[in-house]
């Protein structure tokens, strides 16, 4: 399959840059898969666009503040940035900037933590050039403790502010860049699940109250998230690997399927960590228990013409071009056939018209 099957021109302008005034403000475009069809709505109006008895499944990772300032010995300065915990709790795979000078020597920032290069990952699945940093830290301190002390969020790259002489963004994206639902004292992922940042506290209560029942997961988002199709057709991609965790209760929903009580999955995230666990489940994998909590490592590649075993609906942003996440939702769009792509970017067409902002802080779209 040809990944320029997934391509679109995007505007620049249309990559929003900062959140919407308010988080369920945005603008929402849904979708009727059934019908071929779709309506431009604002995200609030959500409680009376989904079906009565709708079981809603969310992500409710918190992004670390993953990206670690420091200096070599030399005096040049270093960008560590946290992706995930290593074998010991000193040791975390990192990615450096500029990753060669601080793998010869040692780095840090003073009174804060010490840390040097224990070895290097050529071919991980975030991409490459990963490396696993052993840690140095004051009596009592965890390499968290030191993120949350020093650590700044890790925006995607595509955030690229003008900012005005006093400009500061740092107390709006650490406040918009998570989830009001974000477990923030427990942070793991390197990105957020960018579909949960337009629900509010609000938001969340009128739903309750139309009797959408919610279901926490925790799927760790790297940043493979963000990682284009470099190979010229999708087979050939290697898909990025990311853990997650499913509570018992969550578990025992997203096995139930009852036509008067739909799952909805929210973000690609939540759905993958819930399709992993579908399909393995369906093919007896020894590693997922029988019945209780489960713990595994999404390694599931999504594209057309997929089925889904785990979600009747879906909420979503607008992805990068020639990305994974791209080839998921065409997927969704249609089971179980190809047409779905040509739907896709009909939608991503008509989002363009209309002027929808994309990507992490942008608007939104409902797969019914």
């Amino acid at each position: 399959m040809d990944v320029d099957l997934f391509d679109y021109a995007l505007p620049p302008e249309l990559i929003a840059q900062t959140p919407a005034a308010r988080r369920d403000r945005s603008r929402l475009l849904v979708v009727n898969r059934a019908a071929g069809t779709f309506e431009h709505r604002v995200f609030a109006e959500l409680p009376e666009l989904l079906p009565a008895g709708t079981r809603l499944f969310r992500n409710d990772a918190a992004v670390l503040q993953a990206r670690l300032p420091g200096r070599r010995a030399t005096g040049g300065k270093i960008e560590c940035l946290l992706l995930r915990p290593g074998d010991v709790p000193t040791r975390w795979w990192c990615l450096l900037r500029p990753g060669k000078k601080a793998a010869a020597g040692t780095f840090g920032v003073e009174g804060f933590y010490g840390a040097r290069v224990v070895s290097k990952e050529e071919s991980a699945g975030e991409g490459g050039g990963e490396y696993l940093v052993e840690f140095d830290l004051p009596p009592g301190k965890t390499v968290l403790d030191v993120a949350a002390e020093i650590g700044r969020l890790p925006l995607p790259p595509y955030i690229e502010r003008a900012r005005p002489a006093g400009a500061d963004f740092s107390a709006l994206d650490r406040e918009r860049y998570q989830t009001v639902y974000a477990r923030r004292e427990c942070p793991v992922a390197a990105a957020a699940p960018t579909a949960g940042l337009h629900f509010s506290e609000e938001l969340l209560e009128k739903l309750r109250g139309n009797g959408v029942r919610m279901f926490d997961l925790t799927l760790h988002v790297g940043l493979g998230t963000f990682q284009p199709i470099k190979s010229a057709t999708v087979e050939a991609h290697a898909i990025h690997k990311e853990f997650y965790a499913i509570p018992a209760e969550t578990r025992a929903e997203i096995e139930r399927r009852d036509p008067a009580s739909p799952r909805l999955a929210v973000g690609t995230t939540s759905l993958r960590a819930m399709e992993d666990f579908a399909r393995r489940l369906a093919a007896r994998d020894p590693l997922i228990p029988a019945a209780g909590s489960v713990a595994a490592t999404a390694g599931i590649y999504i594209y057309p013409p997929s089925e889904f075993l785990s979600a009747d609906m879906l909420i979503t942003n607008f992805h990068l071009p020639k990305s994974t996440l791209m080839c998921l939702v065409s997927a969704f769009l249609s089971p179980g056939e190809t047409r779905g792509i040509a739907f896709l970017k009909e939608l991503y067409a008509e989002a363009v018209r209309e002027r929808y902002r994309f990507y992490s802080y942008g608007d939104a779209m409902l797969i019914l």
